[in-house]
């Protein structure tokens, strides 16, 4: 950068972000004599792994090597030479390795030459909390200590909402204690696991699958006007978020086409039983599938798939519910040809994701209105939004300042040069001289006017 050419120098960190539809490569960057500072670390380089997600190579992890590759030798040339081998590398794992159980041989798919911190799968809830962390520091709301902004994050697996309730209790088992900079942040999270865009719609292809009388041709709603396409059992069956919804007997290899016949009521009528609404009773803090949640507060930051779904609606920012129910009906009720893109809008992510056409608009308003809580009100407080000037919004920048400890948990203390007692004694004292001053300049300035007055009464009674 032109900052090194200059003489100023760097310190980086990299993670691979391994989800369950794609691997993404982010490089951060911070001044090197600003270890432990705020507000420094900036995104500078970004690159997609070519290929599907790092769970497709359950039995096979050695072929993810090359395409990897390809991504780290363009990081290479992003960091100078001399910095690859103490530049550090994390792997985390998310929900398509959650599903899975499995880490497999991860550390062989990273090679040399930097420093390889090995793979870690994290958790639901250290999902939520990292795009929590990455959403607010990149707003600056940690510096200013200013009132933090909710996360919503939609993966391919997974969806998280993280965000700090106006009450804590101690009833809710999903908060999470955070420390920042010597601030203490009770952070509400959960991570639904098969609510991500990918497994969402296995779990709708699946419940079409197995209410069709005609299992070889089925009809998706979900899908647009004369879009057609051949997808094997395995395929939307094979998943475990699709167990409960498997037939008696299935046929891993059998093929099935789904012919789209473009009908958004009917779709949400279909979405809406992926979610359970039974099991909390109708009480206020349990929305959906017996989970508890306090009543959402402020404004949120709603990316990944949340952001790629409404971009393709030609929405942005933030807008009305009525804005977007008036554009979701429109969008979802077009032909294939008048459309062109996918409905899963992952056509953002890859080229090969197209041909998916999955009404993911009608889940978005399900998830965020029945499921969230979100209503007409406070709508309008979701920002969708994709990045905070050059750095995407992701859970890998919350992830790496947790391992590298750059937002330290306890604030810096302004050392004094001098002995409490003696810093107080010496202010008063300061404090008594500067009102002495301004008691002496008051004085000076009567007298200066008494002797003027004095002046001019002496000139007019002299006599000639």
């Amino acid at each position: 950068s032109l900052a090194g050419v200059m003489g100023k120098q760097f310190a980086y960190g990299i993670v691979l972000d391994a989800g369950s539809s794609r691997t993404t490569v982010y490089v951060y960057e911070w001044p090197a004599e600003k270890e432990n500072d705020t507000g420094i670390v900036s995104q500078t380089f970004k690159c997609d792994v070519k290929g599907p997600g790092i769970s497709s190579y359950e039995h096979n992890t050695g072929a993810l090597a090359k395409p990897l590759d390809e991504c780290l030798n363009k990081v290479k040339e992003r960091i100078p030479v001399h910095l690859h081998k103490s530049t550090s590398i994390y792997l985390g794992a998310t929900a398509g390795m959650r599903l899975l159980r499995y880490s497999g041989s991860l550390n062989s798919c990273v090679s040399q030459p930097f420093r390889f911190r090995g793979a870690h799968i994290i958790t639901g809830p250290e999902e939520g909390v990292y795009g929590w962390i990455t959403a607010n520091y990149l707003m600056g709301n940690f510096l200013e200590v200013k009132e933090t902004m909710g996360a919503l994050d939609l993966g391919g697996a997974s969806t998280q909402i993280s965000f700090i309730p106006e009450d804590f209790e101690e009833n809710f088992n999903y908060t999470m204690q955070v420390k920042l900079y010597g601030y203490d942040y009770n952070v509400y999270t959960h991570s639904f696991q098969c609510y991500g865009r990918d497994e969402a719609e296995k779990r709708l292809l699946a419940l079409l699958f197995q209410v069709c009388l005609r299992p070889s041709s089925v009809d998706n709603p979900c899908y647009p006007r004369n879009y057609e396409t051949a997808l094997t059992v395995k395929y939307f069956c094979g998943s475990l978020c699709t167990q409960s919804l498997r037939p008696a007997n299935c046929y891993p290899n059998q093929s099935v086409i789904f012919h789209g016949t473009g009908e958004p009521g009917l779709c949400q009528e279909m979405v809406s039983l992926l979610f359970n609404f039974t099991t909390c009773r109708n009480q206020e803090d349990c929305p959906f599938n017996g989970i508890h949640q306090p009543k959402v507060k402020g404004n949120f930051v709603a990316f990944s798939g949340f952001y790629y779904t409404i971009n393709a609606l030609n929405l942005s920012g933030h807008f009305s519910l009525a804005d977007f129910n008036s554009s979701m009906w429109f969008f979802c009720s077009q032909s294939w040809a008048q459309v062109g893109v996918p409905f899963l809008v992952v056509v953002a992510v890859k080229e090969r994701d197209k041909k998916k056409a999955d009404c993911s608009t009608n889940f978005i308003y399900y998830l965020l209105v029945h499921g969230y809580n979100f209503d007409a009100g406070n709508w309008p407080q979701i920002h969708f939004q994709k990045e905070v000037g050059n750095s995407s919004i992701a859970w890998s920048l919350g992830y790496m300042l947790s391992l590298t400890n750059m937002i330290p948990a306890e604030g810096k203390l302004i050392q004094l040069p001098l002995k409490p007692s003696l810093f107080a004694g010496l202010l008063i004292f300061l404090t008594v001289l500067a009102l002495l001053c301004l008691f002496f300049l008051v004085y000076l300035c009567i007298v200066s006017r008494h002797q003027k007055v004095i002046s001019r009464v002496e000139y007019v009674f002299t006599p000639e």
